[in-house]
């Protein structure tokens, strides 16, 4: 009969790499954001606004807040779940619900008073004029 040693921390070790291996098949890939999302931006400086495009599918215009400081831009929103019962009780869903915020610093003092936006097919778009300082602005460059 031959004997065989037991050893405890070495069975530890194996159960601790086990559930491991368990919460990271259960954690989001890719870096998702389970709990919202994160609007996509574009924006575009002219000599006269700046105009900025942010991405908000699925969403009404009522649901988004937004708000225009004279340095940045605030968006906040959530995106609510519509509850559907399908056959044999399952239900599956791969869209993100939640809420989200984002503030974008602005290049440039605007004239927060006179911005537009319109909200169409997802995209948000707001032009917003620059203060009549920045229009004007000329900075001297010293070469050396």
């Amino acid at each position: 009969m031959a004997l065989i040693r037991w050893e405890p921390f070495s069975e530890m070790n194996d159960l601790q790499r086990e559930m491991n291996s368990l919460f990271d098949s259960l954690a989001p890939r890719n870096n998702e954001i389970m709990a919202g999302f994160v609007p996509a931006a574009e924006m575009e400086e002219t000599a006269e606004e700046i105009h900025l495009k942010l991405e908000i599918p699925g969403m009404d215009a009522k649901d988004i807040d937004l708000q225009v400081t004279a340095n940045a831009i605030s968006i906040s929103g959530e995106r609510k779940s519509e509850v559907k019962t399908e056959e044999k009780g399952m239900t599956k869903s791969e869209f993100r619900y939640g809420s989200f915020s984002r503030v974008i610093p602005l290049p440039v003092r605007i004239q927060n008073t006179n911005a537009t936006a319109k909200y169409q097919d997802g995209i948000l778009h707001l032009t917003l004029p620059k203060a009549e300082e920045e229009k004007n602005k000329v900075v001297k460059v010293n070469i050396g």
